[in-house]
């Protein structure tokens, strides 16, 4: 496809052709004669009323700044920006391959595992990304690009932000797509990293299923649906799901920020170990603990106990089909009993030859963890009794020696009466 004739030339870079419309103006394949390679160059017109010209210009380079400081394999590189006339430019790695959403434009799910891989580089770059404090804002399949070798990268941070930047968002412009965006950008809440997190659960959604979580006739009836509905798990549509599946959704999608995954390293974390169990591999104690004594320490944003099986699937969706849990949340992310349920899928008590937990065994465990602050917690391997056994059998080794004793002093009285 050529490029229009009007445009042949932007700074150094010579125009080949026009890639198609972003979100913030026109996108063109371009050499880079200086360096002799091909890259993209993302194009902003100023040709706005003066009033707003400053402050698009001023998003534009915003933009290239931020962008421009991440340097991560799965975001796209950023290589100089510009300003050609009344067009502002940025030129970036040139991406050979296709957008997700093409792939997904037939409305066809994907191998699991091929959708746990997508997810978890996405969350890798947002990750590095989020580390900067720089937030995305528009995850969406139309900015996610598989390349080479099923490499992922993120692509346009044109409505990204700094949590410093001093360019506001414009009074009643909504930044990003409805049906992939968070409950707090639909309310028009300040958005965090985490609201990143939400729309990647979106994603991985659309992606095991087919079909977008949130969708409607309209765009307030999508907005609408973003906060007050909870979709039907992904096994509901493709049975052959695992939980542990819908339960890292469920996590991303929930409604509150303090519910929902606290950082895109957790969630990168947590979807490559799912995707490693789908395809077979081993999981090792290393990965998930299963001790059982005592209380579980204070949780932490690190901790591998606050792991996607801490979700539990209880409540029910009215229009999902009878049987089917909905997306739905624990209260307590690291409970015990949900150490020993991961424990439990992922068949770690029959690689330590340890029977699997019983429904007399959690009562215990449940009754043992609601013991008076202070006293002694019983052992789980001291019996139902829970009385601990003496260390080193000390009661045996004393009547040893007295018996010994006995013993020698019979045998000196016996040599001095002969």
């Amino acid at each position: 496809m050529s490029a229009p004739k009007s445009v042949t030339q932007l700074g150094r870079y010579e125009i080949l052709a026009e890639l198609g419309q972003g979100s913030m103006g026109v996108v063109y394949k371009a050499r880079d004669p200086v360096l002799d390679r091909v890259v993209a160059v993302k194009t902003i017109s100023l040709n706005l009323p003066k009033d707003e010209t400053a402050e698009y210009e001023a998003r534009f380079y915003q933009e290239a700044r931020a962008a421009g400081g991440l340097n991560h394999a799965n975001i796209v590189t950023i290589y100089d920006i510009g300003k050609s006339g009344r067009v502002a430019y940025m030129a970036m790695e040139f991406l050979e391959g296709e957008e997700l959403r093409a792939i997904l434009s037939a409305g066809q799910p994907l191998p699991a595992v091929q959708a746990l891989d997508v997810a978890s580089q996405v969350a890798e770059g947002l990750s590095y990304a989020h580390e900067r404090h720089i937030v995305h804002r528009d995850i969406k399949p139309a900015n996610i690009m598989i390349v080479r070798d099923g490499l992922v990268k993120i692509t346009d941070f044109g409505i990204a932000r700094m949590r410093t930047n001093d360019v506001k968002t414009m009074t009643g412009m909504i930044l990003g797509s409805p049906k992939y965006m968070s409950p707090e950008q639909v309310a028009g809440k300040r958005a965090d990293h985490r609201s990143d997190l939400f729309s990647l659960g979106v994603v991985l959604h659309e992606m095991l299923t087919g079909q977008a979580p949130f969708h409607a006739d309209s765009v307030h009836g999508t907005m609408y649906q973003v906060l007050n509905t909870t979709p039907p798990a992904p096994s509901v549509r493709i049975p052959n799901l695992p939980e542990i599946v819908d339960l890292i959704v469920a996590k991303a999608l929930a409604k509150n920020v303090e519910e929902r995954y606290q950082s895109a390293a957790d969630m990168a974390s947590d979807l490559r170990d799912c995707k490693e169990m789908l395809q077979g591999r081993a999981v090792t104690p290393s990965k998930f603990s299963t001790e059982q004594p005592g209380p579980p320490p204070a949780p932490a944003s690190g901790r591998r106990q606050d792991k996607v099986l801490t979700i539990k699937s209880a409540a029910k969706v009215a229009d999902a089909p009878p049987g089917k849990p909905a997306l739905s949340l624990a209260k307590a992310f690291d409970s015990h009993e949900a150490t020993m349920r991961l424990a439990a899928l992922t068949g770690i008590d029959k690689e330590l030859g340890r029977p699997p937990e019983t429904a007399s065994d959690r009562s215990v465990a449940g009754r043992n963890s609601r013991a008076v602050p202070g006293t002694a917690r019983p052992s789980p391997r001291s019996g139902k009794s829970g009385h601990r056994p003496r260390a080193g059998h000390g009661g045996g080794y004393i009547w040893l020696w007295i018996v010994s004793i006995v013993a020698i002093l019979g045998a000196v009285a016996l040599f001095l009466l002969r």
